[in-house]
């Protein structure tokens, strides 16, 4: 699959199959996050691969009660019926736990000191989203989460940091996204 192809076709996906996601499929979309870069290639990133049901039920339980009160505290009126189920149905949730030991430079600095673990988390992500759609997975980067109790669910460190959370799996449908004109949203200095 061509690279350009890729990023304009992968979808957040909130619909999946039922069908376990292959042990080798999971281990090419984990390699394929470790390949992300990071400031000063500090790979601050480990993934714990999620099929358990009881864990999937506890972190969606946990999700509902954010998705509760970010409705309450926003007002957001389409939040209330906005479904998440697909946190405790699709067949895997890759979960990208940071370490904020692991910044790089900008820990030493004022302003945006100790972001450089979640700059790298984050391109893992994307890394890890472009892998399953090449392999024809779906998947959704979820973060409706409180982190600290994700880190209790996970039996974290209480120095790590759950960044995202990673569904995957077969989707059921491949539905298009629109994008505004990346020219809208750039501007050069020449």
């Amino acid at each position: 699959m061509d690279l350009f192809e890729a990023i304009t076709g992968r979808r957040s996906c909130r619909k999946f199959r039922t069908e376990a996601v292959s042990d080798a499929d999971i281990e090419k979309i984990l390699e394929a996050g470790n390949w992300a870069p990071s400031p000063a290639n500090q790979q601050p990133w480990e993934f714990i691969v999620i099929t358990s049901p009881g864990v999937k039920e506890k972190i969606f339980a946990e999700s509902k009660v954010c998705k509760k009160k970010l409705f309450e505290r926003s007002g957001w009126k389409w939040l209330e019926t906005f479904p998440i189920d697909f946190v405790r149905e699709a067949p895997a949730i890759i979960a990208v736990v940071g370490d904020p030991k692991k910044s790089g430079a900008d820990m030493f600095l004022d302003e945006g000191a100790g972001r450089g673990y979640l700059q790298g988390c984050s391109a893992a992500v994307q890394n890890m989203m472009l892998a399953a759609h090449a392999l024809g997975l779906g998947s959704l980067w979820f973060s409706l989460y409180e982190s600290a109790a994700v880190r209790q669910i996970l039996g974290l460190d209480p120095g790590k940091d759950p960044v995202a959370l990673l569904c995957v799996g077969k989707p059921v449908s491949t539905a298009a996204s629109k994008r505004k004109d990346f020219r809208e949203k750039t501007t050069y200095l020449r």
